[in-house]
């Protein structure tokens, strides 16, 4: 039985985990289970999954769940805070770890499981956005496996050759080719784009997703956040990453090889199907997901993003480029920006005006330390609060 820790279980991610485990009950068991405030649905999950440990990041709901768990005779373990999620992640019954925790909350606990030694699900953007170096240096030095959940990069490490951490050079390839749905605006008028509302731009055409990740996808900052995981993922600079907006979400990433071949991953737009890759790999196993129909998908479109439409993914590329913490800036502008935008105080697109004047009043640092980096993003969400805050 493989032990396995779930970071964010209450979330998307965090749920499809659950449903792929639950088809094997005698491949996995659940260890640890966690989330932030979700005291009611992490109470369905205890009942319902049995977990040794239940965590809640905030400590108030930590006692409430507490309680709770103490009147229904469960026999579950409730621990509180970071140093609970640190607990969790490193325990040695556990093999395999679940990052599904959304935004920079999640780099410390995922890091933790690293310096554990632990197979590493990454579904966690920023843990690589903001740390990527350091966190894969960690991973090599501890001898953690880091297997990503995103679709596009499970789909580039299921079409890479053998070897490519030594560099893409060395193994023939040419390029990465980023597929991007385009989100629910990419036939908006950009004139009409001020006006789009929270629940306009959660309305995802292909994915079921959580708020925060959705506002990214109607931007495309998850798509240039996307393109700095890859380049920490696969050993890579950005002009070796080509975004292409692909409407269908059927193809969800390719790797272009020298000698001209392309190789692509297909498959229903269904995250239990990169979980179920991570979890089982090398192997495969039953992910819940029907097959694809080519028939019914008929036909598949591509097109070039517009980076007038989509400034966000311009500013990704951008802060990659520039290096050091600039993509730790970036992703804290960016979730302070989402936060207003999403909270009613910011127009949609005001967060990319946020994220720019972010990323113009701080200057990149290149002391790539843990500490140095937290206090970075400190000081970029302080800055990033005066910005929206003039706006509002």
């Amino acid at each position: 039985m493989i032990g396995l820790s779930i970071l964010g279980s209450t979330g998307s991610i965090g749920m499809s985990t659950l449903d792929v485990v639950s088809r094997h009950p005698d491949r996995f068991r659940v260890v640890a289970l966690t989330a932030n405030r979700d005291t009611a649905g992490m109470l369905q999950q205890c009942r319902m999954y049995a977990p040794d440990y239940a965590v809640m990041a905030n400590p108030r709901c930590a006692l409430e769940l507490e309680q709770q768990v103490a009147a229904a005779g469960l026999p579950v373990k409730v621990l509180a805070g970071g140093e609970g999620l640190e607990e969790v992640v490193s325990l040695p019954e556990v093999e395999q770890v679940m990052a599904a925790i959304v935004g920079a909350a999640g780099l410390i606990p995922t890091l933790a499981a690293v310096r554990a030694g632990k197979r590493i699900l990454l579904a966690n953007k920023e843990a690589l956005v903001v740390a990527g170096r350091l966190f894969m240096e960690e991973a090599e030095r501890h001898g953690a496996l880091v297997l990503p959940i995103d679709s596009e990069h499970n789909a580039i490490f299921q079409c890479m050759p053998a070897g490519f951490q030594q560099g893409l050079d060395r193994v023939g390839v040419r390029k990465i080719l980023l597929t991007a749905s385009g989100g629910p605006f990419r036939k908006t008028p950009v004139e009409d784009l001020s006006a789009m509302t929270p629940a306009q731009a959660c309305s995802h055409p292909n994915w079921e997703m959580g708020r925060k990740i959705s506002v990214d996808s109607a931007t495309m900052m998850n798509k240039g956040l996307e393109v700095i995981e890859a380049c920490r993922l696969f050993h890579t600079e950005p002009e070796k990453i080509e975004v292409v907006v692909h409407p269908q979400s059927v193809i969800h990433s390719l790797v272009e090889y020298v000698d001209g071949s392309v190789l692509a991953q297909l498959g229903n737009p269904d995250m239990r199907t990169p979980i179920a890759h991570a979890l089982a790999w090398p192997e495969r196993m039953e992910s819940g997901v029907s097959g694809l129909d080519l028939f019914d998908v008929a036909q598949l479109e591509f097109e070039p993003p517009d980076l007038q439409r989509f400034p966000c993914l311009a500013l990704a590329y951008q802060a990659i480029e520039s290096g050091g913490s600039a993509p730790a800036i970036l992703n804290a502008a960016n979730e302070v920006a989402v936060e207003y935008f999403l909270s009613g105080r910011l127009g949609f697109t005001a967060i990319a005006e946020v994220i720019r004047e972010t990323l113009e009043s701080l200057a990149p640092q290149y002391d790539l330390s843990l500490d140095a980096l937290l206090a970075v993003d400190r000081e970029a969400r302080k800055v990033a609060e005066q910005i929206a805050g003039r706006r509002v």
